[in-house]
């Protein structure tokens, strides 16, 4: 994504935006750092996501922008045949990693999730944790969610809310790296309208829970400098900055994560939104 393409939830019209160049940056971000770092303390978000797509043993599973494999291997671990796809090679060696060490068999595949390598109702389950949000061509990744999906068969996503933590991370980050004009917020992914209005009209039904991930940390400092480090968009994002704006921003965020923090100690315990949504397709 680009890097402060959180920043608001609105949708600007002004401007067409060029969507190749945005997928190239998205690229060169999420390629950046090391996310698995990061990725790897939101597990039980993949475990969660399992469950409430009531997944079944032998069924054909698919992971949408998997990174480092929280749901995929969430779903391995319950006997599905699953696919883990991402278009960032370096995120699905991470999973593979996992796998084995887990003696897991699953199938990784480098793929875009704007165009899925898989013929139409391959799959009985479709995912995507914190992943298919960030794509520049939101119409075109929700329809091809939906084209690889089996009738009868369930999509299921955790997106990050414009609400919740995460999401004001994003928006602080857009306040000194303004996002480009025209591209739709990824924050949209979070909120039951834009659902709706992009698989409404193949779902029999749609069902969007608000959860919360709780990032845990030593400190906001700790917080802050796992994130800057391994984490591509805000690594690029402080990248970008002179240091006196990356200062600015760094008072921002800790500010934030103040706000946010309810350990009532040294340490960090936040309480992050999510909205978790499952579609059955029509």
């Amino acid at each position: 994504m680009s890097i402060s393409a959180l920043a608001t939830s609105d949708v600007r019209e002004t401007a067409q935006p060029d969507l190749a160049a945005v997928k190239s940056r998205q690229h060169g971000t999420w390629s950046s750092g090391d996310y698995a770092v990061v990725g790897t303390t939101l597990q039980i978000v993949g475990e969660q996501l399992c469950e409430s797509l009531d997944v079944r043993a032998g069924q054909k599973v698919l992971d949408v922008a998997a990174g480092n494999g929280n749901a995929t291997l969430a779903a391995a671990r319950r006997w599905c045949d699953v696919v883990s796809t991402d278009y960032v090679p370096a995120l699905l060696s991470r999973g593979r990693e996992r796998a084995a060490a887990e003696r897991l068999k699953i199938e990784f595949q480098e793929a875009d999730a704007e165009a899925l390598p898989f013929p139409d109702a391959s799959f009985d389950a479709v995912m995507s944790t914190f992943g298919v949000m960030f794509t520049a061509d939101q119409d075109k990744a929700s329809s091809e969610l939906i084209r690889v999906c089996k009738h009868g068969g369930k999509i299921g996503m955790a997106n990050w809310t414009p609400d919740g933590f995460i999401g004001q991370i994003f928006k602080t980050i857009g306040k000194h790296l303004p996002p480009p004009a025209g591209v739709k917020s990824p924050a949209l992914w979070g909120t039951k309208a834009r659902i709706d209005e992009m698989f409404g009209a193949q779902a029999s039904s749609i069902k969007a829970e608000p959860r919360h991930f709780v990032f845990r940390y030593r400190s906001p400092e700790h917080w802050l400098q796992v994130f800057k480090t391994y984490y591509g968009p805000l690594l690029k994002a402080f990248g970008a900055l002179e240091p006196a704006a990356q200062m600015a921003l760094t008072a921002d965020i800790t500010a934030q994560i103040e706000r946010f923090n309810r350990s009532g100690d040294s340490s960090v315990v936040v309480p992050s939104e999510y909205l978790e949504i499952v579609v059955t397709r029509r």
